[in-house]
C-alpha cells in the first residue's frame, strides 16, 4: 500500500512537471505568434519602452572616447541638443547640418562664438541636388509629410564634402535624417569613405520601401569594416570601426 501511494506521488510530480513545460513551451510560442503578427507600431512602442526605459539619448548616445582634438560630425542638427551635449562633454570638433534655413539659423545663434561648432545649412547625402522637404519639426524629411508645409532645401554629395573639407577621420558620425540613411549610407560605402568614421550613430526608419531589407544589407556591408557596439533596432544603434 505505502508502495503504491509513493508511486503515485512520483507520477503526480511527473505530471506537474511535464505540465509546467508545456505551459512554458505554450507561452514561448504565444510571443513568438504575437511577435510575428504584431503591428509595427506595437513592436515599435516595445522597443522606445526599451530605450527609454534605459535613458539612452543621456547614456549610449553620448559615451564615446573623445577630446578636444576629435571631429564630430551632426547630421540632422535641428535644435543643436546633441551638439551641445557632446560639446559639453568633450569640446571637440562639431560640424552640424541641417538642410531646413529656419533650424540651421537657430543653431548658428545657439553657438554664436563657438569657433570650433561650425553650421552648415544642407544635408549630406549621394547627390547634389534640391529636393523638397516637408516640415515637421524633428521628424522633417522628404519623404513623408504635408504638401503644404514643404519647402526646397540643398543636400551635397558627402564624398564631394569631406574632400573639399579635407577630413581625415570622423571620429564620430551621427546620423538621423529621417530616411535618407540608406542612400547616404550606401554611398559612403561604395565610396570607400565609410572607413574614415570611427563610430557610427544610426537612426534607421521603416518608412521607406524596402527598408527591413536595405537596412540588413547595409549592416552586413558595415561589418565588414566596423563592429556593432549597440542595438535598438529602428531607435538607435552604434557601429565602431574594427582597427586592423
Amino acid at each position: 500500500m505505502k508502495k503504491f501511494t509513493k508511486n503515485i506521488i512520483v507520477m503526480s510530480k511527473l505530471r506537474l512537471k511535464i505540465a509546467t513545460v508545456l505551459v512554458k513551451v505554450a507561452q514561448r510560442i504565444h510571443m513568438d505568434v504575437l511577435m510575428q503578427f504584431s503591428k509595427p507600431a506595437t513592436i515599435a512602442e516595445l522597443r522606445s519602452q526599451q530605450w527609454y526605459s534605459m535613458d539612452g539619448d543621456h547614456s549610449l548616445r553620448l559615451q564615446y572616447p573623445l577630446d578636444a582634438h576629435s571631429i564630430v560630425f551632426d547630421l540632422g542638427g535641428f535644435r543643436g541638443d546633441w551638439a551641445n551635449d557632446i560639446h559639453h562633454l568633450y569640446h571637440p570638433y562639431i560640424y552640424i547640418f541641417e538642410p531646413v534655413g529656419e533650424y540651421a539659423t537657430l543653431i548658428k545663434r545657439r553657438f554664436a562664438g563657438q569657433d570650433k561648432i561650425r553650421v552648415f545649412p544642407i544635408g549630406l547625402g549621394n547627390e547634389n541636388r534640391q529636393d523638397k522637404l516637408f516640415l515637421n519639426g524633428n521628424w522633417s524629411s522628404t519623404f513623408r509629410g504635408d504638401q503644404s508645409h514643404a519647402t526646397l532645401v540643398e543636400f551635397v554629395k558627402a564624398s564631394n564634402f569631406i574632400t573639399e573639407h579635407q577630413i581625415g577621420m570622423i571620429d564620430l558620425m551621427k546620423i538621423n535624417i529621417e530616411g535618407g540613411e540608406y542612400d547616404l549610407l550606401e554611398h559612403l560605402l561604395d565610396t570607400g569613405n565609410i572607413t574614415k568614421i570611427v563610430n557610427l550613430q544610426i537612426q534607421f526608419h521603416e518608412f521607406i520601401p524596402f527598408a527591413a531589407r536595405r537596412m540588413a544589407r547595409i549592416q552586413d556591408r558595415l561589418s565588414a569594416s566596423h563592429e556593432l557596439t549597440y542595438q535598438y533596432e529602428f531607435m538607435w544603434e552604434n557601429w565602431r570601426l574594427i582597427h586592423k
